[in-house]
This record gives C-alpha cells, structure tokens and sequence, in this order.
C-alpha cells in the first residue's frame, strides 16, 4: 500500500512540477523502490547528522534531505529526470503532502473493544 502511495506522489509530483519526469511505468516502479530504500536506510542517518540543523530550521531539513533524496534518484535511475535542486525540493513536498493525505484517509480506525459490565462488589476487602 505505501509503495502505491508513493508512486502516487512521484506520478502527481512529475505532472504538477516543471522539470521532473519518468519515461514508463516501469522506471516509476524502479523509481519507487529506490526512494524506498532510501527513506529507510539513508534518511535517518541523514537526520542523526543534521539533527542540529533540523531542530534549528524547525523541521525544514527534513524537507531539504527529502529533496536530495529525491535528486539521487534521479541521479541513479535512467528515464528518471530531474533539472534541478529547487523541482527536487518541490517534488519531494507534493510526494510528501500526497503521503500524508492518502495515508490518512486509508488508514483504518481502530475500535476498541467493548468494555466488560462491572462486577459485582465482593464482600473481601483485599490489602
């Protein structure tokens, strides 16, 4: 489900954005997969090291390493385009808002269980 999402956000991002491209389906798919890697492997290391740079800009460097992310995969995968730095950044904001909208409204709620009837008093007073 999160690979689809996300394929989402780089389809919408390569069609909103001026500069950004894919050739097929299948560089998407390649294109997906890599960036996936890439938010679990390198991200968070990329975040330990600048973790004062991202508390200071409260949480705007996140949003830049998500664009240099993004640019090397661009970088890495043929058929997959990027011009430059500033289409990186703002496609990494529309995969991002794409994430965080289509995650929310997938995710399923979950109900707690009904809670069991009260019981009755004991006579025993436990110490």
């Amino acid at each position: 489900m999160r690979w689809s999402i996300l394929a989402v956000g780089v389809a919408l991002s390569a069609w909103i954005v001026p500069g950004i491209t894919y050739d097929d389906a299948v560089t998407l798919l390649v294109v997906v997969a890599l960036l996936s890697l890439f938010n679990a492997i390198l991200k968070p290391l990329l975040v330990i090291f600048t973790l004062p740079f991202v508390v200071l800009s409260l949480g705007l460097g996140i949003w830049l390493i998500n664009g240099l992310l993004f640019l090397a995969v661009s970088r890495l995968v043929p058929g997959f385009h990027v011009r430059d730095f500033w289409a990186a950044l703002w496609g990494s904001l529309i995969v991002s808002l794409t994430n965080l909208v289509l995650s929310g409204l997938l995710r399923t709620r979950h109900v707690p269980p009904a809670r069991p009837p009260p019981s009755k008093p004991d006579d025993v007073i436990d110490i």
